[in-house]
């Protein structure tokens, strides 16, 4: 019999995206609560029991909650809240992060799927820290803008609906000023670095999309190394596969501007090594869509490899 696949808050940003993306597959059987039941919890209940994998787009408490209710009937969880995200009970949702990681998560019954800023990343930062070239307690910067959909339906309608009571009509705008983002803990977790990093994100108006930059010295790295062993590096540790690719040397120190819409609509995310040789310094820039790799692809990635798919 195909899984039977529950959506616990499937009509949210990220929810509505993962419905999109399964509804037509013949190789699942999609689970739904009736529109006047929603808010029935003994329904919900029922749904989360009896569904082979609960993918949970809620709330961190709600996303908790579901957890509680279910996971005793056997009941596997995709978590794409900020929960568990740094639980050590729980598989990390990042399937490219190391050697091993797709298989923890094809086993696992409880999978937290990562935060769009956090993907990228840590998908810059770990294989540095794993290969020896980035210390530890490097002092480490995270900068990054983001589509407004990675807001939810409030930021949406307040970027999109000039008549709404606290409407946006910034072009641009950083937040999260005071360093106290909820991605930090995910981020320094899962790429082992000890100083709490510098992270500041923004929000651009544009509706999908990510840049995640992580300006290095190189003469405060693991031996002084260049462009080309930096780039080696990530090159080496995504050569398995997957929807991460590193983008060759010469396309990426030649680069004048980035788009952070490129990868609007797929799953994929590259990873750009920017800068000139010589100088000491380097920009590494992971480029993906915010609701793609950076949510709900992600999300779907993980259930494929939970059923076998």
């Amino acid at each position: 019999m195909a899984p039977k696949i529950f959506i616990d808050g499937e009509h949210g940003t990220t929810g509505l995206q993962i419905v999109s993306r399964l509804q037509d597959r013949t190789d699942i059987n999609l689970m739904s609560m009736p529109a006047e039941q929603r808010r029935d919890a003994d329904v919900r209940k029922t749904f989360l029991r009896d569904a082979d994998i609960a993918i949970l787009c809620l709330p961190d408490d709600a996303a908790r909650e579901a957890v509680a209710l279910a996971a005793d009937a056997g009941t596997r969880f995709i978590d794409a809240s900020t929960a568990h995200r740094s639980n050590p009970d729980w598989a990390y949702g990042f399937a490219e992060l190391s050697s091993g990681q797709a298989e923890r998560i094809a086993s696992a019954q409880f999978v937290s799927n990562p935060g769009c800023y956090s993907t990228g990343a840590i998908a810059l930062i770990a294989p540095l820290v794993a290969a020896g070239l980035l210390p530890a307690n490097y002092p480490v910067t995270v900068n990054a803008v983001s589509g407004y959909t990675g807001g939810g339906k409030q930021l949406i309608a307040q970027m999109e609906d000039a008549s709404h009571d606290d409407a946006i009509g910034a072009a641009y705008f950083a937040y999260a000023l005071t360093l106290a983002h909820k991605h930090v803990p995910e981020i320094m977790t899962h790429t082992g670095i000890t100083r709490r990093p510098i992270f500041t994100p923004a929000v651009g108006r544009f509706a999908q999309g990510m840049l995640v930059n992580v300006p290095l010295h190189l003469d405060l790295m693991t031996g002084n190394p260049s462009m080309a062993d930096v780039h080696s590096a990530l090159e080496s540790h995504y050569s398995s596969g997957g929807e991460v690719s590193v983008v060759a040397l010469a396309a990426s120190a030649g680069l004048a501007r980035l788009d952070p819409e490129e990868l609007v609509g797929t799953n994929g995310m590259k990873l750009y090594v920017c800068g000139v040789e010589g100088t000491g310094q380097i920009n590494l820039v992971a480029s993906l869509d915010n609701l793609g790799k950076g949510a709900s692809g992600a999300a779907v990635q993980n259930l494929d490899l939970m059923i076998g798919g």
